[in-house]
């Protein structure tokens, strides 16, 4: 059976907790189609957030990678197009440190850009197959999401391995993040947790199927 690698965030900012860590967690060990999952979760900073997919992309050396991360404010589940060699960060890490117009990497000849290697439009069709809104992003910020993406496709490449299917998925809050927003917030648009987990194990079966 194939392994595919599926990472969350931590909790970072003012949420109270993160629905892509839970959904990771919940989805860890099992069998989905034709991969089995090994979850894992990311620190919320970037360079330990670096050292910590390299570890795990040379200790499981996965035939998948699925990322995950949190997108506050976005209505449904979404997949992303591409990842930038730029950091820009609106909010401070979990180490309290800001990125503004630096370079993600600053290897030399490290590439603008990598387009994710996920079948898009096939997960986009498993969502909605399955009853689940969701769609193609063409932003994936340029936080720390957008860096782990950048960072396990440039690490993949320079491994020999970038025909290993890989990219990103960002989830919309869940009903403990919508609820911890204070009355003089705009409403937070959210799934609940098990919808987003449901998600997640969608695009982990329609990933494994292309293996």
């Amino acid at each position: 059976m194939s392994t595919l690698l599926l990472t969350g965030f931590e909790r970072f900012h003012t949420h109270p907790s993160n629905p892509s860590a839970q959904a990771a967690e919940a989805l860890n060990g099992q069998a989905a189609g034709q991969v089995q999952v090994v979850s894992a979760l990311l620190p919320v900073e970037p360079q330990a957030a670096a050292a910590a997919l390299r570890a795990l992309l040379e200790r499981h050396q996965p035939d998948a990678v699925l990322l995950t991360g949190l997108a506050a404010g976005r209505p449904q589940v979404t997949v992303e197009r591409v990842a930038l060699n730029v950091m820009d960060f609106l909010i401070p890490d979990n180490a309290g440190q800001t990125y503004r117009d630096l370079p993600a990497c600053t290897e030399p000849n490290a590439p603008a850009a990598y387009l994710s290697t996920l079948p898009l439009r096939a997960v986009v069709k498993g969502w909605h197959s399955a009853g689940i809104p969701g769609s193609i992003s063409n932003t994936a910020g340029l936080y720390v999401c957008n860096f782990v993406l950048y960072h396990a496709l440039h690490q993949l490449a320079r491994l020999g391995r970038a025909q290993v299917p890989c990219g990103f998925l960002h989830v919309p809050a869940n009903a403990e993040l919508a609820l911890a927003v204070s009355e003089d917030q705009p409403p937070l648009p959210y799934l609940p947790q098990e919808e987003i987990t449901r998600a997640v194990r969608v695009a982990v079966e329609i990933v494994g199927r292309r293996l």
